[in-house]
């Protein structure tokens, strides 16, 4: 059995406003002293954020407790310092000018590189970790993921408003990304020594700063013997974070122990599945991973079940999955909740309603 770990990033909001807050360094410091479930506080990009990690984890109810405890701790730390912590891709409302960046030599580093773009950048995403046993596995799980990782952008999909209106994505934060200078969906590689050969040539380049500004959809990680996939937004609820933590492990497992036989699909293909995915979110088609063809979204979950399905079992996972998917199905995604909020009062609603599902 594989092991994962999830990484999960969230705004701090002002509960009056809704706007994002900059805490000062009294209240910062009580925020980065946060730790409940096995995780502690870390910093993120903007002063506006906080990113926690769960410890390694082989099975879904104990990440869904860690990361249940974890949002507990945040949310009744938090709101003593009366601000408000959400789960969301993007934050629906923000200040004009500039964000303020975090006291972080990297990140100050980087917004002195890209002001233009780290200004901008108040979106949060999902990271999973999932074990491997060496690189070429690795990369191995790489090549097999790049067909699926639309449909799990489509899955999570939590983003749909940018700057006080409907952005009309359901993840604009995949859009968002798009701007910087390696993104997407990541290559197919041979083996892990091409993989170093071309991460090694990115590094090279004028414009890449370190290895964590190379912003593909999944890759191995530089620190942990893992594939780290960071393509789905950040989840309204810790139940949502681990299912789709789960599907990616299955997937993993899936071509590790049956490595795909059909051709890799041509990359503007994959990028065009990308954009559809961020575009569409669960409510319209997706591209079929084996013909790249037009597929409706629940036609392409069922083939996603039949392809995982034995690694689902053999980890147990399999009623976590489907029971997840169902209630996917039934209440929406994290972008079809937020839209329904903003019906039954308006972003105030979409706002507050978010607040609430982070310790649902």
């Amino acid at each position: 059995m594989s092991t994962f770990g999830i990484e999960e990033e969230f705004f701090l909001l002002h509960p009056e406003s809704g706007l994002p807050a900059v805490p000062d360094a009294a209240t910062s410091a009580s925020i980065m002293g946060i730790k409940a479930g096995g995780n502690s506080t870390q910093t993120e990009l903007l002063a506006c954020q906080v990113e926690t990690a769960t410890p390694i984890c082989s099975d879904g109810t104990t990440a869904l407790a860690s990361l249940r405890e974890y949002r507990k701790e945040l949310a009744r730390t938090v709101q003593g310092l009366n601000l408000l912590p959400v789960s969301v891709g993007a934050a629906p409302l923000v200040r004009a000018g500039a964000a303020v960046i975090a006291d972080d030599e990297r990140y100050r580093a980087l917004h002195e590189y890209l002001p233009g773009i780290s200004g901008d950048q108040y979106v949060s995403g999902l990271h999973v970790h999932v074990s491997i046993p060496d690189a070429d596995a690795g990369v191995v799980a790489l090549n097999a993921l790049r067909p699926w990782l639309p449909l799990v952008l489509a899955l999570g999909s939590n983003s749909p408003f940018w700057r006080g209106a409907d952005s009309g994505f359901a993840s604009w934060r995949s859009i968002h990304y798009r701007r910087w200078s390696i993104q997407g969906i990541q290559p197919h590689f041979a083996d892990a020594r091409e993989y170093r050969t071309r991460m090694d040539t990115l590094l090279a380049s004028d414009v890449v700063l370190d290895q964590g500004h190379i912003g593909w959809a999944a890759r191995l990680s530089n620190r942990y013997p893992t594939i780290e996939v960071r393509i789905a937004d950040a989840q309204l609820r810790a139940e949502d974070s681990v299912l789709l933590a789960l599907i990616v492990r299955a997937l993993v497992d899936t071509s590790l122990r049956a490595p795909a036989t059909t051709e890799p699909l041509l990359p503007e293909v994959l990028d065009l599945a990308f954009w559809q995915a961020a575009k569409h979110g669960l409510t319209g088609n997706q591209v079929d991973p084996v013909t790249g063809r037009a597929i409706g979204t629940n036609q392409l979950l069922v083939a996603l079940l039949q392809l995982i399905g034995e690694a689902l079992a053999m980890n147990g996972d399999t009623d976590f999955v489907q029971t997840g998917l169902e209630r996917l199905a039934r209440d929406g995604n994290g972008a079809q909740r937020q839209r329904a909020s903003l019906g039954r009062g308006g972003l105030g609603q979409v706002i507050s309603d978010a607040g609430e599902e982070l310790t649902a």
